[in-house]
């Protein structure tokens, strides 16, 4: 019975669904060489289509709670659902994160190769998706983050915004229900950390999408609908 648990939650997590996912984060704990908590006891719930802002000082542990939302972290006790989905348990969290959940990161990890629409594309490949239509779906989510004349551009051509906006594209490339941003505007000037922002607020709002955000900039609370703030491993306040 609990493997048949398991595949079916598997397939849950994998299978297309609503926009807008419920996250869940029940006693969570994860701490590193059994020596450094980084997230101790932490409880919070974000309600399907809610976009949160994730604050606290350096090393509070609020990269690491993200990473363990997007399963790229197990927690060492705890439980974390996703629209139900038990995400700590798993088998191929792939199938999650590639389904489920977009990632954005300071740095955008763009492939300095490939051009932006290619850029795209790339978590297009094994989605099931033909040619043509991963060639289509990248360039219609450039031209949602206002990229629609950079598709054939390398990254080296493009400002840090722009790449940025790129790092947004290829994270929706996949409709994901939930965006994890972990630091999106961190390495970028004022105006274009302005244009982000308000680019995945409107994204947000526009698909019905969870964001999870985590960031220094006390813009970022601005656009979001709650702020949470840690420190020492802990949500201080707002978690409920």
């Amino acid at each position: 019975m609990l493997e048949a648990r398991s595949q079916q939650a598997e397939t849950a997590a994998a299978a297309p669904g609503r926009a807008g996912a419920e996250v869940v984060v029940d006693r969570v704990s994860k701490s590193y060489d059994s020596r450094i908590t980084a997230v101790s006891e932490v409880s919070l719930r974000i309600s399907p289509g809610e976009f949160v802002s994730l604050t606290g000082p350096s090393g509070c542990g609020k990269s690491t709670l993200l990473n363990l939302v997007g399963s790229l972290l197990r927690p060492d006790s705890g439980s974390i659902t996703v629209d139900g989905i038990a995400v700590q348990d798993l088998r191929r969290p792939a199938d999650y994160r590639r389904t489920t959940v977009g990632f954005v990161f300071q740095l955008h990890h763009l492939l300095p190769v490939l051009s932006a629409g290619a850029n795209v594309e790339v978590p297009l490949i094994g989605s099931g998706l033909n040619r043509r239509e991963r060639h289509d779906r990248s360039r219609e989510l450039l031209a949602e983050v206002g990229l629609a004349e950079r598709v054939d551009h390398l990254p080296s051509q493009l400002s840090g915004g722009e790449r940025q906006r790129v790092a947004v594209a290829r994270a929706l490339a996949n409709r994901p229900r939930l965006l994890l941003a972990d630091e999106p505007t961190g390495a970028l000037d004022t105006d274009a950390s302005k244009r982000v922002l308000t680019l995945l607020a409107g994204l947000a709002s526009r698909y019905g999408m969870t964001m999870l955000v985590v960031s220094y900039d006390p813009e970022v609370g601005r656009h979001a609908d709650r702020t949470l703030r840690m420190a020492d491993g802990r949500i201080l306040s707002g978690g409920a």
